[in-house]
Order: C-alpha cells, then sequence, then structure tokens
C-alpha cells in the first residue's frame, strides 16, 4: 500500500503551496534632494511580515491533499477486496472448467452460455479495476490471459461431437426407437424354453450386435461367445468369449452376467495349458465344460471349468480335411441343444459330408451318429436345435440361409430357405443355446445374436 501513497502524493500536490524567498523581494536606501534643498533619504525595507495568509492556503492545500489520500486509500482497499471476490470467482469458474474437461457427461448444453457470460463479466470487472487504478500490473495481464484460455477452453469443448448434448440426445432419440423395435420384435417371437413340441424353426428375427469383442481388437476375427447351454447352479447368467487373430485357440474369459460381458469384467480367465491349444473356435460351453478341438493329437477336447482338468477323445474317423466355407480348421463343431451335446465333422468315408454324432457327456464317448447329404465345405456352418441339425449358406455380403435340415428323430430331410442378416459378411462360430433360443454368433470380431421362432402349428 506504501508504494501506491508515494506515488499519488507527488501526482496530488499544488506547485503553487510553496513560494521561493527570492520572490519577497530585498531591501536598499536611497537620498535625493528635496524641492527645498533638503537631503531626503528614501528606505526600502524588505517585507518582514509574516505571511500568514500563504502558511493558511498551505495548511488547506495540505488538508486537501490528505483528504485525496485517504479517498484513494479507501477506494484501494475496496479494490482490494473486490479483486479478492473476483479472484475467488475466478476460481470457482477453473473448477467448473475442470470439472467438464474431466466428466463431459455431467453438463447441461446451458453450461457452457453461462460460462461465457460470467467469463464477459469478470473480463469487464477486471477492466474497469484497471482504469480505476489508471496503472498496470502483470497480475492484470495474467488475468486477462487466464480469461482467454478458459474462454478457448469453453469453446473447444462445445464443440466436440462427442460432448455435445443436443447429438447426444439425438443419438437417444435412434436408440429409444431402436429399443420399441426390438421391443415390438421381442413381443412377436415369444420364447418357450424347453418346448420342443413343433415343427421346425421358422424364422430369424434381426441381429442383435452387441459390441466389439473384450480385447477391443477388430483383427480378432475368430472366435466365439455365449451362454453356458447347460449352466451349473449359481453360473445360470454367466458368459463366454475367446477369441484370437487366427483360428487358434488360446484362452477364455468367462463373465458372470451380460452386464459384466458388457463392461468386459471377466471374473476369470482359461488361459490354455501348453499342449492343450485348440483350432477352429467352433468351441462350446456345456456343463461348466468348454468342448474344443486339438490337433496333437486330432480329437475332441474337454476343459473342466472348476477342476482345470482336460480330457481327449480320438474320433477315428473323422478328417482334418473338410472344414467350413468361411473359416479354416473348423474340423469339429461343437453344439448343444434340448436334447443334449453334439459334435459334427466330415470324414474320407462321407465322402466330405457332415457326420452328425451324439456325444454322451459322462463317458465323453460317440453315443450314435447320422450320416447328412451336407458337403461341408459348401456350408457356412451348422447348428443344432431340438434334436434338428440347421445348416447355413451365404446368400449375399449381407444375408445367410438356413437352407438344409435333418432330423434324427425321424431320419428326415428338409431343404429350407430361411434368410436372415448378418452384421458382416464372414462368421466363425454359431450356436444354438436352448437356455433361451437364441443364436450366438462371433460376427468378424462383433457379439451378434438372434432371436429364433419355431413353428407350433
Amino acid at each position: 500500500m506504501l508504494p501506491i501513497l508515494l506515488l499519488l502524493l507527488p501526482a496530488l500536490s499544488p506547485a503553487l503551496a510553496w513560494i521561493p524567498v527570492e520572490d519577497w523581494g530585498s531591501g536598499n536606501v536611497t537620498t535625493s534632494m528635496g524641492e527645498s534643498g533638503q537631503c531626503v533619504c528614501h528606505v526600502y525595507v524588505p517585507d518582514t511580515t509574516f505571511p500568514a495568509d500563504r502558511v493558511q492556503h498551505m495548511q488547506q492545500v495540505s488538508k486537501d491533499l490528505i483528504l485525496e489520500v485517504e479517498i484513494q486509500m479507501n477506494k484501494l482497499v475496496s479494490y482490494e477486496a473486490k479483486l479478492d471476490i473476483y479472484l475467488k470467482e475466478l476460481t470457482d469458474l477453473t473448477v467448473r472448467v475442470a470439472m467438464l474437461e474431466s466428466s463431459p457427461d455431467n453438463y447441461i448444453k446451458l453450461d457452457f452460455e453461462l460460462l461465457r457470460i460470467e467469463l464477459r463479466e469478470f473480463e469487464v470487472l477486471v477492466s474497469q479495476l484497471k482504469d480505476s487504478l489508471n496503472s498496470s500490473s502483470p497480475m492484470f495481464d495474467s488475468l486477462y490471459t487466464e480469461i482467454r484460455n478458459m474462454t478457448l477452453i469453453v469453446n473447444q469443448l462445445e464443440t466436440y461431437d462427442k460432448n455435445n448434448l443436443e447429438v447426444i440426445r439425438i443419438e437417444f432419440s435412434k436408440l429409444q426407437k431402436k429399443l420399441e423395435e426390438c421391443q415390438k420384435e421381442q413381443e412377436f417371437i415369444k420364447p418357450d424354453i424347453g418346448n420342443c413340441n413343433h415343427t421346425g424353426i421358422m424364422s430369424i428375427s434381426k441381429p442383435a450386435v452387441v459390441q466389439l469383442n473384450a480385447n477391443l481388437n477388430a483383427g480378432f476375427q475368430y472366435g466365439g461367445w455365449g451362454k453356458d447351454s447347460k449352466p451349473v447352479r449359481g453360473f445360470e447368467s454367466m458368459y463366454y468369449y475367446g477369441a484370437y487373430s487366427s483360428p487358434s485357440v488360446y484362452d477364455f474369459y468367462l463373465y458372470s452376467n451380460y452386464e459384466n460381458l458388457i463392461l468386459r469384467s471377466a471374473f476369470k480367465q482359461h488361459d490354455i495349458t501348453n499342449g492343450w491349444e485348440g483350432t477352429g473356435n467352433n468351441y462350446i460351453v456345456h456343463g461348466n465344460a468348454i468342448y474344443y478341438q486339438h490337433n496333437t493329437p486330432f480329437s475332441m477336447t474337454k476343459l473342466n471349468l472348476t477342476s482345470s482338468k482336460y480330457d481327449y477323445r480320438v474320433i477315428p474317423a473323422a478328417s482334418q480335411k473338410f472344414s467350413y466355407s468361411y473359416s479354416d480348421n473348423q474340423n469339429m463343431d461343437f453344439a448343444a441343444d434340448e436334447n443334449g451335446l453334439w459334435v459334427m465333422y466330415a470324414s474320407e468315408k462321407s465322402m466330405g459330408k457332415i457326420v452328425l454324432a451324439k456325444i454322451d457327456e459322462k463317458s465323453f464317448g460317440i453315443e450314435d451318429e447320422w450320416n447328412t447329404s451336407v458337403f461341408k465345405q459348401l456350408a457356412g456352418n451348422a447348428f443344432m436345435a431340438c434334436g434338428v441339425m440347421y445348416a447355413t449358406r451365404s446368400v449375399d455380403l449381407n444375408t445367410e440361409e438356413i437352407y438344409y435340415a435333418f432330423n434324427t428323430k425321424t431320419g428326415e430331410e428338409k431343404h429350407l430357405s430361411i434368410r436372415f442378416q448378418k452384421f458382416q459378411e464372414k462368421y466363425s462360430n454359431l450356436d444354438y443355446n436352448p437356455i433361451d433360443q437364441k443364436l450366438y454368433m462371433y460376427n468378424n470380431g462383433y457379439y451378434v445374436s438372434y432371436n429364433v421362432r419355431f413353428n407350433k402349428e
């Protein structure tokens, strides 16, 4: 405060308050001859009278100066208090902008305009304070710079489409419409879990694309996902997932429920033990065990998820020469339905046509077999539902077709044309789950599912 007072004193001091001594004049004596001849002396004496009027003027000027200083000091005190308030407001604005930067989902559109208004008001107040003091200071320059930076941040935040509330509201509206469509479709296809009193599949719903795989890698095109088709108690909501950039099988992830699958929060990861690695990606989880293809030796392999124990069985007739059209090394395809556990393969003896085998879950052996007329290499995939094998093939880039059915109960074959949409052209895993009567597809790195409608007429 003292340096400011020292600056103010020279500005407010009137120069006329002090009169130099030499301006008072000086005394002298002169002589002259009068009219009558007498000698006349003229004495000029300086004004030695005390300059009371000038002192009084000086005292008045001093009083005025002291009063002016007090007024300026009071102004400074007031400005200092205001500056503290403005600095607090600026700090609050900084906190709010930081919140917008760190949590862009927690704002409303009005916040941006309010912030801009407050920043403009704050800039005006700082300008007024600067003009009142009639001075420039690094503190003012710093305040101006900070205000400009905050304004830029607010403008940038508002321009980000991903943070723009209007865009979010539009997208949310679209999602609501899609949800309504899905709900209508769900109402149209009402599953009758466990009931096989029908004549087969009538239609397949539109695809429900859940999300990209848990590795967030579109390059992981080979894999599978779904639910345990025969869950043990306490794991009825469990989901599984496994994928890689090649048809190899190295690990599986287990999720306690659908929400954790979406959040990619696995409660357990099973890394396949060295020497037990799989291939083909047509695996399933059934009865808390993973069934997959193993190549050394070429066999069907079982991994118990509780004990982590491995087991395998060789099918002598199965051949490694025949795979589905979408993926290599899918020589064995595991499936499950209301009637139990199955495996589909082709052999030299069947000349590349699919052989359907029923697996005895207790002995892990082949219980029964059926020969079909479907060439495996012409099929995109196959699955089981209520004891009927359904084979699929590609119609075009966006359409798949169930074109063949084989009923293991009657031995009857049917040629069908049940078409359904694909999210992307190729997929490496397609399985039916009797627990919810859905098809689970691993479609080029994405989780996709379908509702199945059966013909009950």
